[in-house]
């Protein structure tokens, strides 16, 4: 070990208090990055293994090839487990609604095929052999055609061409340009009905039923999966293999390891992991390098006295990297150790909420080797960048600077000049305080930014906590079912009957069926309220304004038992002259109201009568249109089931006008293509999973042929908030994990700060100052610490606040309102306030106990 080597590390035993804060420093800031980069190794591993586990666990799949290929490829070097699917044919399906889905495709799974392609069964068994089949639900959902479990069916099984090429599932069905060939007939039993398989896309033209592979026969085409060992090689691997033949990647699994062909994916993958990295590692230089910069600063008349015999500035600054390097070999160990217990802690809390939140899987802690490598390479960095800045800096210093230590003090009487007024606020220990300030400003801007960090890391972190929660909140508030049922175009009759039936189900409660529809009408401006007419920019000659409506039609019972709570005589509301209960209010996006009496009404009176027509009809259609009479009133309008076909359903931008009616009187009113809305069944429930199976189980049943999706709400709302959860828990660690590094450096910064002033303080203290006057100086130092960090502080982080709004706001939650985080704010000013307190008295407690001779005989060396 050279001399200058041994010189670092004398420093380092010397400054032991700065020694241990530092490696402190790097500890947090190595397990940060540790906890990073593992968890976001962890979270890829769980979304690789759900997606596995839903959408099949291979890699590379090659379609149609012969049994030759298959034979050839099943022990490829590299290949860890292969699945083989049949391609038996197709056939028509009779009666299909879905002119560019006209057939059913038969797929052949062996044993391995079964376990690598997972298929979900909704009710039934799987097939025990190649005369059993499960078919698909979108046959009766989506096709229209009603196949039950336990009936037989027989199938004319032949091919798909054209122009002499053989036709498979991603190849879409263009009428007129192909040729089905029937070769076989088939008689299967269905003895079971499954969720749509993964490689099923939409535009298959092939429904598919799956049935035992039969080993008598053997199928002239085949589709073959392979699973990799190294998953990263999967290019190279069907670049030498596919041939003539084409293949398709399990990009659903691929894009959480990288390599997939989805780029924008790829990209929002890395960046968000290297921004993370990034800002860990800008707090982390901040501290590492003001504990270095001090730490030169104090060893400035060595650094002069080795320069002067003859010591290069690169071994000085080899010298210093050495003591990084030696601070780094007794931190980064233990950082990653921390790290890694620390997020495997993190992931045993969250592990639950993970595994309801996408794939019935767990989320587990997985530590890869090149993490590790990560996690060290960018600790080190960090380190070392923090050193050598400041390294070079002392090393360009002239020779008799750093002797006479003139560098850094400026005692030019216009630099410390103060004016009377402060001294008449300040006394003269505040005058000395600020003196100090004002002679080194360095050491003061870096103590002052060092808080500021800490501040706007603190309060934009906690802001963007807020802003999740009221996402949340909101998606909570306004939903009044658990499971929704959706058949636009399911007859009136037969969707009470199937309610009536499905109502049974144990465990729901609170249902309803309903239908929407759209309609338009016109009312007198002096009849509508201020505030429609400026919603709605009406000029001061406008006689009329035309106003967008929804009339949702529920069943009776649920309609009086609106009435019966609203405290409304029944009486009034039935009979060819019935009034209509309305929800009339106008939008308010800038406070979050949660009851109807919250919004401001768009009607001057209580109650008004109304020429509606259809939505898209003109308003002089035959002349008039259907009247109605409505009370507007307070309750909570029940929602509408979901309409994927047109979002825009439950109300207009700005204001909210809906009337409601008894599904009995729906035939009374027009109702067109043009103006139908959503139309469906709703329930609250106990427990929505289990009553979604009773409700899946019954809709089967019944052989509801009409095309429908299904719904569970609850699911959607447990999914939000376990996403709230992941993100609450991550949040407060990484605010905890930065603020410790904010701490950390402040501490460093300021107690090196004391102890570099020990000549100066003793000197004080030698001419007469007392030990109160002493403490007060020192408190009024405190302050201005405390007030300027504050003063920048609170501002930029309100910025960042703000920015942290617009990005979530912009993100789709706009509903939500900006909210000034007073609390952090209140925890900021405590903390900083306490934290400067804290650092100075213990730097000041140990000064005060040094012998007043001893330190100013002492030249910090």
């Amino acid at each position: 070990m050279n001399i200058f080597n041994k010189v670092a590390l004398q420093g380092l035993r010397k400054s032991r208090t700065r020694t241990i804060v530092t490696i402190i420093g790097v500890i947090l800031s190595s397990a940060m990055v540790m906890a990073v980069v593992t968890f976001g190794v962890s979270l890829l591993s769980y979304l690789a293994d759900g997606a596995a586990q839903k959408h099949g666990d291979w890699h590379a799949g090659f379609i149609g090839v012969p049994y030759s290929f298959v034979e050839k490829h099943m022990a490829d070097k590299g290949v860890s487990d292969v699945a083989i699917l049949e391609n038996t044919g197709y056939a028509v399906l009779e009666g299909s609604k879905t002119p560019e889905r006209p057939y059913l495709f038969v797929a052949g799974y062996s044993d391995e095929t079964f376990r690598m392609l997972p298929v979900t069964l909704v009710s039934g068994r799987m097939p025990e052999n190649s005369n059993e089949v499960v078919i698909s639900g979108n046959i009766a959902s989506k096709g229209g055609v009603r196949i039950p479990v336990g009936s037989s069916i027989t199938l004319d099984i032949g091919k798909r061409s054209s122009e002499g090429r053989n036709l498979g599932q991603n190849d879409p069905y263009k009428s007129g340009n192909e040729t089905f060939m029937p070769q076989q007939k088939k008689t299967y039993t269905v003895v079971g009905i499954c969720q749509k398989p993964s490689y099923e896309e939409d535009y298959s033209p092939g429904y598919t039923i799956i049935t035992k592979a039969d080993k008598a026969h053997k199928a002239e085409s085949f589709n073959f999966f392979a699973k990799l060992e190294n998953p990263y090689s999967v290019r190279s691997y069907v670049n030498n293999i596919s041939g003539k033949y084409s293949y398709v990647l399990n990009d659903y699994v691929l894009r959480f390891m990288g390599i997939s062909d989805n780029n924008i994916f790829n990209m929002l993958l890395y960046s968000v992991g290297v921004i993370v990295i990034l800002i860990v590692m800008i707090g982390s230089v901040f501290m590492i390098y003001n504990a270095f910069n001090i730490s030169l600063n104090e060893r400035t008349h060595q650094f002069g006295i080795l320069l002067s015999v003859g010591a290069t500035e690169k071994q000085l600054r080899n010298s210093v990297l050495f003591e990084g390097f030696c601070i780094g070999m007794a931190g980064i160990p233990a950082g990653i150790l921390a790290g890694a217990v620390g997020i495997n802690t993190v992931i045993a809390i969250v592990m639950k909420n993970f595994k309801n939140i996408m794939y019935d899987a767990p989320l587990k802690m997985v530590i890869s080797a090149p993490a590790i490598i990560v996690s060290v390479v960018t600790s080190l960095i960090t380190i070392m960048v923090s050193a050598y800045i400041p390294a070079r800096k002392a090393a360009a210093v002239p020779v008799m600077d750093c002797i006479r230590q003139t560098n850094e003090i400026k005692v030019e009487a216009k630099n410390v000049k103060t004016s009377k007024f402060a001294s008449h606020i300040y006394g003269l220990e505040g005058m000395i305080a600020l003196k100090n300030f004002k002679r080194n400003k360095k050491r003061y801007r870096t103590i002052v930014l060092s808080l500021v960090l800490s501040v706007v890391l603190f309060i934009s972190s906690n802001s963007f906590v807020i802003y999740l929660k009221q996402a949340s909140e909101m998606a909570v508030v306004f939903t009044t079912y658990d499971i929704a049922f959706v058949a636009k175009e399911m007859e009136d009759g037969n969707m009470e009957a199937l309610y009536n039936k499905l109502k049974t189900v144990d465990g729901v409660y609170g249902g309803m069926y309903q239908a929407v529809a759209k309609y338009t009408c016109t009312v007198g401006t002096d009849s509508i309220t201020d505030g429609l007419k400026e919603v709605l920019d009406v000029k001061p000659g406008d006689k009329s304004v035309n106003l967008s409506m929804n009339v949702q039609f529920i069943n009776d019972d649920a309609y009086f038992d609106i009435i019966k709570e609203s405290g409304l005589p029944e009486s009034g509301y039935t009979g060819n002259e019935a009034k209509f209960i309305s929800i009339a209010k106008l939008e308010n996006n800038t406070q979050r109201e949660k009851m109807p009496e919250d919004f401001e009404n768009m009607f001057k009176s209580n109650s008004a009568d109304f020429t509606i027509i259809p939505a898209g009809a003109s308003h002089d259609a035959n002349g008039k249109g259907r009247e109605i009479k409505a009370t507007f009133e307070e309750f909570v309008l029940p929602d509408t089931v979901p309409d994927i076909e047109d979002t825009d359903i439950s109300q207009t931008p700005g204001y909210i006008f809906t009337v409601l009616v008894p599904y009995s009187l729906k035939d009374t009113f027009e109702i067109t293509n043009a103006n139908k809305g959503a139309k469906g069944i709703t329930f609250c429930s106990k427990n929505a999973s289990k009553a979604m199976e009773d409700i899946e189980m019954k809709i089967m049943a019944e052989e509801v042929a009409d095309n429908y999706n299904l719904f569970n709400v609850n699911d959607m709302m447990e999914d939000n908030t376990n996403m709230i959860f992941i993100a609450n828990v991550f949040a407060y660690t990484f605010i905890v994990m930065i603020s410790l590094i904010a701490v950390a450096n402040v501490f460093n910064t300021i107690s090196t700060n004391i102890k570099l002033r020990r000549k100066e303080l003793a000197m004080l203290r030698s001419i007469g100052i007392s030990e109160h006057g002493f403490q007060k100086m020192m408190n009024f130092e405190c302050a201005f610490y405390g007030i300027r960090a504050l003063g920048w502080g609170l501002p930029l982080a309100m910025f960042f606040s703000w920015l942290v709004y617009e990005g979530i706001s912009g993100g789709g939650a706009e509903d939500i309102n900006f909210v000034i985080p007073w609390a952090s704010m209140g925890i900021s000013i405590f903390s900083v306030l306490f934290i400067v307190f804290i650092t100075m008295l213990y730097a000041t407690s140990k000064i005060k106990k040094e012998n007043i001779i001893d330190a100013l005989k002492d030249d910090m060396e």
